[in-house]
């Protein structure tokens, strides 16, 4: 029995039209009756964490920005807060563009996380909050929590593998969330980092904790936890890495897994 659940949120717990199932609430009370921890593990930031709440709850400790904003959800305190200098985050741009040409650019910036994201005219993002539409030059200005890249011409996947090949090692880290672009943090800080955090705050190590995924961002939670599941509509890379298949989001993988875990009926709502 694990002494702590994590899971992502979208394309893992929540559906694709972004909700969260009756049944998938069901059984995220089933863990907490047990007396273990859920902690939601995701790449939104800290502009979203009432989205969060609504998925979630509004209790326990939350990962977001890929694990770097650790937070009390029930007081809104985080407990970390990382952040990748604008020299940095420009030096990286410049290495992928001299390989792919124009990149659009995102920033969430550090040192004003409740104001809106800084957007370079063009860039879609796919979430709710308030945005700032911004030309090129006006949207690396100051130390992010994360810097998200999106090319005209590239898929996620192409441009993630070109600028791990140019970027040099070790100055961020590099992912993606399924969302059409590429994410850059500060190195050294993922989900796996961010879990690991908030797994210490309950005194649960990695072997006693079950986390849910589904896209390379969630890669380095898989190989940190214990035991890692992927659902059935994961990205190939996250499937090949899961130590077990379940469902897939949108038949509520997360709560088959569960109620098979705790021996309790299936639903089908």
């Amino acid at each position: 029995m694990p002494a702590l659940v994590a899971t992502d949120l979208d394309g893992t717990l929540l559906r694709t039209d972004g909700t969260v199932s009756a049944r998938s609430r069901a059984a995220l009370e089933l863990v907490a009756g047990q007396g273990i921890p859920l902690v939601g593990v995701t790449g939104r930031g800290p502009r979203l964490i009432d989205l969060v709440r609504r998925d979630i709850g509004s209790t326990g400790l939350a990962v977001l920005a890929q694990g770097g904003y650790v937070v009390d959800l029930s007081t809104g305190e985080p407990l970390f807060v990382a952040s990748l200098p604008a020299a940095v985050a420009a030096e990286v741009v410049g290495h992928v563009e001299a390989a792919v040409g124009d990149l659009i650019i995102a920033v969430e910036e550090v040192d004003d996380l409740t104001g809106p994201l800084r957007v370079q005219t063009g860039f879609e993002w796919p979430y709710p909050d308030p945005v700032e539409l911004l030309h090129r030059a006006e949207v690396l200005r100051g130390d992010a929590l994360k810097v998200f890249l999106r090319h005209p011409g590239l898929g996620q996947d192409e441009l993630l593998a070109v600028a791990r090949a140019v970027v040099p090692p070790g100055l961020v880290e590099l992912t993606h969330a399924g969302l059409g672009f590429i994410e850059v943090c500060p190195s050294g800080v993922t989900k796996a980092t961010g879990l690991a955090l908030a797994a210490a705050q309950h005194g649960v190590t990695a072997e006693h904790v079950l986390c849910f995924g589904d896209m390379p961002n969630d890669l380095s939670m898989f190989a940190w936890a214990g035991h890692a599941v992927a659902v059935a509509s994961a990205h190939p890379d996250v499937l090949a890495a899961a130590d077990a298949v379940t469902l897939s989001n949108d038949e509520d993988g997360v709560a088959a897994y569960l109620e098979a875990l705790f021996a309790v009926p299936a639903r089908t709502a």
